[in-house]
């Protein structure tokens, strides 16, 4: 009788708390909007480019820490990768001026590369059984979620006892205190066919390169970071200026929710508790069903989630549903995307191809940040990126449904 692999390995733990860390301090980024904003006397515009850089630096920094770790080890990346997040943040501490902090935020974005999904996933694919892999990748998805739960509202607390410079120092020692877990993380040997082992990268990349479905996979990824991007860099300060009042004596204050700033930190924590749920179930899913129909299927349910939103008057009450449908949807994609790439091109160069399929989500995450923070200057308003978001939410809709979704060695042979 052949003995079950565990589920919860030593790997999949220590992936899960790295990430954790990592997106907790990454989540947080939107509640710092109106306080730097307002100290310096910036336009939105200037911080909210200073998160569109930290999110396009770390997709440039996704594929080069994933290739990195499958040449130097995983743990070093992940070292290297910790080292620069904490100085990052501790350099974003003293920074005054708007281009001071988008040249530090280089430096976060790929911090987060090294600790984040790229290398993370790429490890516990690996770590896991063919029976475990989609709800591993799931449940080491969701514990980014979990740190998003408690990264925006720890941050706005902090920032009603300390400055935001001080938060940012101990944002940097919570990333280099998760190195002391590293020991537990012994990278097993890739599990890979024969015909995967006598591929080298360069022939594995040229072959996705040349096939349609990584093309498409690659383009269907960009809308999910543009929306994920524009909602936790600009939500918090979204809530705050255009939510109706919260009533005092109603439920909502009698748990703390006393103010629409606090409501929008809340709410990226309720995206996050959510995604918790919708990324676990996503990943139970992706076992039994086509990934490339759950992926078109889930953001068919973002284009409509986030339309009626915006058609909506915001109220209290339509920021929290709205967070938690958001949320049930909001990283689902992730281990279907990331399971998708494994079985289509295999788990050899796993964080690489993940890796570069992941820089067009943050080219997505980018435009949404960057466009957010301009478009408000111009137009004292949102709106137009959010309709934006709806338009290319369709579009990665439609475009996952030509996917292949077959092994790229069975694919030629057929």
């Amino acid at each position: 009788m052949v003995a079950r692999t565990p589920l919860f390995t030593p790997v999949l733990i220590v992936g899960c708390v790295i990430i954790l860390v990592s997106f907790a301090i990454r989540a947080s980024f939107g509640v710092f909007q109106i306080p730097i904003a307002e100290e310096f006397g910036w336009l939105r515009s200037e911080f909210s480019l200073a998160i569109a850089i930290q999110n396009l630096a770390w997709g440039i920094g996704q594929p080069i820490f994933g290739a990195l770790a499958e040449k130097i080890g995983d743990r070093k990346a992940i070292i290297m990768g910790a080292l620069i997040y904490a100085a990052g943040l501790v350099l974003s501490s003293f920074a005054i001026t708007p281009e001071a902090h988008q040249m530090y935020e280089v430096l976060v974005g790929f911090g987060i590369a090294g600790t984040g999904f790229g290398v993370i996933l790429a490890v516990v694919g690996r770590a896991s059984s063919d029976e475990n892999r989609s709800m591993s990748l799931a449940i080491a998805t969701a514990a980014g979620s979990a740190g998003q739960v408690f990264g925006a509202p720890v941050a706005e607390i902090m920032l009603s006892y300390m400055s935001w410079q001080n938060t940012f120092l101990v944002f940097a020692a919570a990333i280099l205190a998760v190195l002391l877990t590293l020991p537990m993380m012994r990278s097993p040997t890739p599990p890979a066919t024969k015909a995967e082992l006598e591929e080298s990268m360069g022939q594995i990349l040229k072959k996705a390169f040349r096939d349609p479905t990584y093309t498409l996979i690659f383009l269907g990824f960009f809308s999910c970071g543009y929306q994920l991007a524009f909602i936790t860099a600009h939500f918090p300060a979204f809530v705050t200026e255009v939510c109706g009042a919260i009533d005092p004596s109603g439920i909502l204050a009698s748990v703390g929710i006393g103010s629409t700033s606090r409501l929008g930190a809340v709410a990226i924590s309720l995206i996050g508790l959510a995604n918790i749920a919708g990324t676990l179930y996503a990943g139970y899913l992706g076992k039994r069903y086509s990934k490339k129909y759950l992926l078109a299927g889930i953001y068919t349910a973002r284009t409509v989630v986030a339309a009626a939103f915006i058609l909506t008057p915001m109220t209290p009450a339509t920021v929290i549903l709205f967070s938690i449908a958001m949320g049930s949807l909001w990283l689902a994609t992730v281990p279907l995307t990331s399971g998708l790439v494994a079985h289509i091109y295999g788990l050899r160069y796993m964080g690489t191809l993940y890796g570069i399929v992941f820089f067009s989500h943050q080219l997505g995450s980018f435009l949404g940040v960057w466009l957010g923070g301009r478009l408000y200057d111009v137009y004292g308003s949102y709106e137009a990126v959010w309709w934006i978001g709806v338009g290319i939410g369709a579009f990665s809709a439609i475009i996952h449904l030509p996917i292949k979704e077959r092994p790229l060695t069975a694919a030629a042979g057929a």
